[in-house]
């Protein structure tokens, strides 16, 4: 069944925050830098055919994994953030950038042979012009990955919810995941991925799993161009997952939910204006996890996490979500 549903009462919207503030939530995953420089283009280079972009302005966010735990922060859940940093100014900076938004950094796992991952991105009257990026992507092993399971298994007890972010940066392995996911299921803790292509189906039973479409498409082996192949894709995944839901993210077509015994809800990509896509699937996997915390079911969940994006895509750069301006969303549309 295909449901358009875009509608939650502001009472409920409420309900589901006040009982997600200070909700304890695990996020496991590759946390990065996100350095921009803002200036403006006035001629090209004369040693090749390129623009030059006069620098006015330079900026550092977090990204990745740390961008999730900085979401949920701004949506008064309390995270707890286990990853991986390098023994560099890359990892100093990072924690000095989470410390300054309150977010705890006793999570963070050193590894010494390692460079804490850095994406450069130039920006140039609001448009990208070039990004570079730092970083090392082989899977860790040894001590630091012992290290990581044992910080994330020892948090699970007390967290409402687990949010996995993998970039694919090597901090999530095959090995972690088979032991960490049954232990969460064996505590009811519901878990969110936000995943990549290379351990996409050890995702075995997790509450949520949200590939956008590209990723879909790379993981099953064929474009989703209609909605019948959209729907077949969410019910495959759902079948080969065992999960309880898929959450499909698509752009300009919003996002398509699918939850077991064949339920499907689409949720149409709210009207404001989009600037910048960087970080969004940080804010939709935080948005639900932070509903689920608070008692969501996956429809009022999927929502939430709707229109926390929107928020988030309507600024240049890495953005979270304020609970205040969350609200007014919903108010506006029921208006």
């Amino acid at each position: 069944m295909t449901d358009a549903w875009t509608t939650l009462a502001l009472d409920r919207l409420d309900a589901i925050l006040d009982a997600a503030l200070g909700a304890p939530v695990l996020v496991i995953g590759d946390v990065m830098l996100d350095r921009y420089l803002w200036g403006e283009v006035r001629r090209m280079s004369p040693e090749a055919p390129v623009p030059v972009v006069e620098v006015e302005e330079e900026t550092t966010r977090l990204g990745g994994g740390a961008n999730v735990a900085q979401n949920l922060r701004s949506l008064r859940a309390v995270p707890t953030l286990v990853a991986v940093v390098g023994e560099d100014a890359g990892g100093g900076r990072l924690r000095a950038e989470m410390e300054a938004v309150d977010l705890d950094t006793g999570g963070l796992v050193v590894d010494a042979g390692r460079r804490t991952t850095r994406k450069t991105r130039i920006v140039a009257r609001g448009q990208h012009v070039v990004r570079a990026d730092q970083e090392d992507r082989g899977e860790i092993s040894g001590a630091v990955a012992e290290a990581v399971l044992d910080r994330a298994v020892a948090e699970l007890p007390r967290s409402r919810a687990v949010v996995i972010s993998d970039y694919g940066k090597g901090v999530i392995t095959r090995p972690f995941l088979d032991r960490l996911l049954p232990e969460a299921r064996r505590l009811g803790v519901p878990v969110c991925v936000d995943p990549k292509e290379a351990h996409f189906y050890a995702y075995l039973g997790v509450a949520v799993i949200t590939p956008n479409q590209h990723e879909a498409e790379e993981v099953l082996g064929y474009k989703l161009r209609t909605e019948e192949l959209v729907g077949k894709a969410g019910e495959e995944l759902l079948g080969r997952l065992e999960s309880d839901c898929v959450l499909i993210t698509r752009g300009a077509r919003g996002m398509s939910l699918f939850e077991q015994r064949g339920r499907r809800t689409d949720f149409p990509v709210l009207p404001r204006r989009v600037y910048d896509v960087t970080g969004a699937g940080d804010t939709v996997v935080s948005g639900y996890a932070v509903a689920l915390a608070g008692g969501a079911e996956p429809r009022e969940a999927a929502l939430v996490a709707t229109h926390a994006a929107g928020l988030v895509v309507s600024e240049v750069g890495t953005a979270v979500p304020d609970p205040a301006e969350l609200r007014r969303t919903f108010d506006g549309e029921r208006g």
